[in-house]
């Protein structure tokens, strides 16, 4: 019988007018960016804790230490791309993920399938086995003020 595990992954961060907004992998002109040491893509961040945190193997920030210049500016999907060889290397494979972007924009929409598809490339994964969803909380809190953006992720392994 296999060896089943599920993490779960959380990220959150403020809106900046300095970058690009990047969700999964895509960019999204016009909205703007997220403060962060990488891209800031919190969906990619959220799914990284999702895969560490089921194989048991830590957190982003053990993998890709925010005061480590060498991941400044880094892509997020790269980071899920390390993060899940380190997954596959002590044994684990993914079974399925669910992903949901928590503020009141943008829209995910029609793109939902791209972001999955690119989060799924990036760990060489079928893309039928991530789930991409979005969710507003009515304007309460810092995401529903339009400050920022979260993500949370769930990850199920199988050994």
């Amino acid at each position: 019988m296999p060896e089943l595990r599920v993490g779960i992954g959380v990220d959150a961060h403020a809106f900046s007018g300095a970058k690009q907004l990047v969700l999964g992998g895509v960019q999204f002109p016009g909205e703007p960016g997220l403060a962060g040491h990488s891209d800031g893509d919190v969906i990619a961040h959220a799914l990284i804790d999702a895969v560490l945190g089921a194989a048991n193997l830590g957190d982003i920030g053990t993998f890709f230490p925010s005061d480590d210049p060498a991941w400044a500016g880094a892509s997020s999907l790269d980071l899920l791309a390390r993060a899940y060889a380190a997954v596959r290397d002590a044994g684990w494979t993914l079974v399925n993920a669910d992903c949901i972007l928590i503020g009141e924009r943008p829209r995910l929409g029609e793109r939902r399938g791209e972001l999955a598809a690119r989060l799924a490339g990036a760990i060489d994964v079928d893309a039928g086995r991530l789930a991409v969803r979005a969710t507003t909380t009515d304007r309460l809190g810092f995401t529903g003020r339009g400050e920022g953006l979260a993500a949370q992720a769930v990850a199920l392994l199988e050994r």
